[in-house]
């Protein structure tokens, strides 16, 4: 009897208890109402919830007038909202589909919370689950894509992927429970359509009971993928410092680009992007690499990884403190690179912070001639990404100071100095 597996696979999956409140996504289509269906007559408390996106003109409304006789039928409180999904869509510039995702899932969590509900149920069941595992197939995916739908996602839970679709037909004629059928759903529309029409199909005349394959496949790796994930835990610990990946260590490993791809894809680095990084890793350093939000930058001995810098004027990112005083015999220059001490008579120009530009120079403190800021970066072993975050202080056109390494040698501190000012980073 499927309501006794769905209800063994819920303890199994530990989804929830019973006394828990259920908050279950009710759109009037079989799947969502064979899960109401099932969930009620098991004796768990329930609530629904259901979302007017308005895409299908009479249709929607319709959707919403089954589900509230629905929920009437069975005494079960009912959640509506309505949405301008088309103009959510149109201000996020995102598809209908992602837009309906994204306000759906949140209003979702909104109404849980309000309800005191312990967990959101959706309807996903097996044939869903295969139609992701091709779907991530074809676009390319890490092991994780190849799981299908999960069980649970945070507060989200799935109590029908136990069943599929065929199932769950079955069920409702069984109990003599009609439902709503959305008319894209026949309509070779979007992927997921195309896969459920017309590739499965097409499989299914290789290998009959190929849906059944793949969820067996699903199954074994989720096992796989435990011991997989722990490996790839333990090595991140192995190669990553605070500044990004130790290419050397990173090398040694196994399995260097599946361990890359699992640190760089969700900072939104595609598949063709991560290989390229893979293959720049024996080149010269300077590649750089960027998602929306990160950036991979191949240095010497390491990939860098930092925050995507926004177009915004930079500020300083530090502050810095300045003291001005007689100069007397006894003063000790301090030694710390956080301070800068300068003649106040030399430093006579108008002061100001900038980051540090190809072609300039400065007289470094003890010497006599100039010398490329480029340079004694080098000299000093900076990253590429060090270099790009050093700032100097300004003396009119001059650079007084680099900021946390020297000062220049023209604005030190000579036994004519009267006045001095001492600058620091705090």
């Amino acid at each position: 009897m499927i309501q006794q597996r769905i209800i063994q696979y819920i303890d199994k999956e530990d989804l929830f208890s019973s006394d828990s409140n259920i908050l279950v996504a009710l759109s009037g289509g079989a799947d969502s109402v064979a899960l109401l269906c099932i969930l009620h007559a098991a004796g768990y408390h329930c609530e629904a919830a259901h979302c007017n996106f308005h895409l299908r003109g009479e249709e929607s409304n319709r959707d919403e007038q089954f589900v509230r006789q629905l929920c009437k039928k069975y005494e079960i409180r009912l959640h509506t909202v309505d949405f301008d999904t088309t103009r959510y869509a149109t201000e996020n510039h995102i598809s209908i589909e992602m837009a309906a995702r994204e306000l759906r899932y949140n209003w979702f969590e909104e109404v849980r919370t309000k309800c005191q509900a312990d967990v959101i149920a959706v309807a996903h069941h097996q044939d869903d689950s295969v139609e992701t595992i091709l779907l991530n197939l074809i676009r390319g995916t890490g092991i994780t894509g190849l799981l299908g739908i999960r069980p649970r996602n945070g507060a989200i839970v799935r109590p029908l992927l136990c069943i599929n679709r065929e199932e769950i037909l079955h069920y409702l004629q069984s109990i003599g429970q009609d439902y709503v059928t959305d008319s894209t759903n026949l309509e070779d529309e979007y992927t997921r359509n195309k896969i459920r029409l017309n590739v499965l199909p097409l499989m299914q005349t290789i290998n009959p009971s190929v849906k059944n394959s793949l969820i067996e496949t699903s199954n074994y790796l989720n096992d796989v993928s435990a011991i997989y994930n722990r490996y790839i835990e333990e090595a991140k610990t192995r190669i990553t410092t605070s500044e990004g990946i130790r290419i050397r260590q990173l090398l040694k490993e196994p399995a260097p680009e599946a361990l890359l791809f699992e640190i760089l894809h969700p900072l939104g680095f595609n598949s063709a992007q991560i290989k390229d990084i893979a293959n720049s890793l024996h080149g010269q350093p300077g590649k750089q690499f960027s998602s929306k939000e990160w950036r991979v930058i191949k240095d010497r001995e390491l990939l860098l990884l930092e925050k995507a810098q926004s177009e915004n004027k930079e500020e300083l990112p530090f502050l810095i403190i300045k003291e001005e005083k007689e100069y007397t015999p006894d003063f000790l220059i301090p030694r710390e690179k956080e301070i800068a001490c300068f003649d106040a008579d030399k430093l006579n120009g108008e002061i100001s912070y900038r980051k540090w530009q190809t072609g300039d120079t400065f007289v470094p403190f003890g010497m006599k001639g100039k010398k490329k800021i480029s340079d004694y970066l080098t000299d000093r072993k900076f990253s590429i990404s060090q270099k790009e975050r050093q700032w100097v202080l300004c003396c009119g056109k001059r650079i007084a100071w680099l900021i946390g390494e020297r000062t220049d040698n023209r604005f030190r501190i000579d036994e004519t100095t009267q006045r001095i000012v001492i600058y620091k980073i705090v």
